[in-house]
């Protein structure tokens, strides 16, 4: 049997997913883009502009599948695949960033574990550099592009 307890397998994906446009592009503006083997990710602090609080909300995952990967059945398999192996591993994402997916078409044949664990490479990679040197929400309270008083 699993080593999982039930409530960590049935871990939800949906409080964690970016929704708006709007935090995808400040994603973009504040990140950088990375590459792996089948997809390419962004990591971006939030800011408190874009969340709307006083502190710091919980990690969110972006997934992008756009129509150069294929057909809609092809683009939502790749979307399932990607979600079940993120919701296995919540628990990675850094705390107060967020993390943008772009996969490529490999994506679709190459084998679920194979994928679940370049999924793992990145989020702890991405733990990593969240640690050493990028400003969490809290550090960031202005909007980008105004100067600082």
């Amino acid at each position: 049997m699993n080593s999982f307890s039930k409530s960590a397998q049935r871990q939800s994906f949906t409080g964690v997913r970016l929704r708006k446009h709007g935090d995808y592009l400040r994603a973009y503006a504040a990140g950088r883009k990375r590459q792996s083997a089948s997809m390419n990710w962004f990591l971006a602090p939030q800011t408190l502009i874009a969340t709307g609080t006083a502190a710091p909300v919980a990690s969110r995952v972006g997934l992008t599948v756009g129509k150069v990967l294929g057909k809609a059945h092809q683009r939502n398999r790749i979307k399932r695949r990607m979600r079940e192996a993120l919701r296995r591993h919540i628990d990675l994402l850094p705390e107060g960033f967020d993390l943008i997916f772009h996969p490529r078409r490999i994506v679709l044949t190459m084998e679920f574990e194979k994928l679940e664990s370049e999924i793992v490479r990145i989020l702890e990679q991405a733990k990593a550099e969240a640690a050493r040197g990028a400003k969490p929400a809290a550090a960031m309270s202005r909007p980008p592009g105004t100067p600082a008083s």
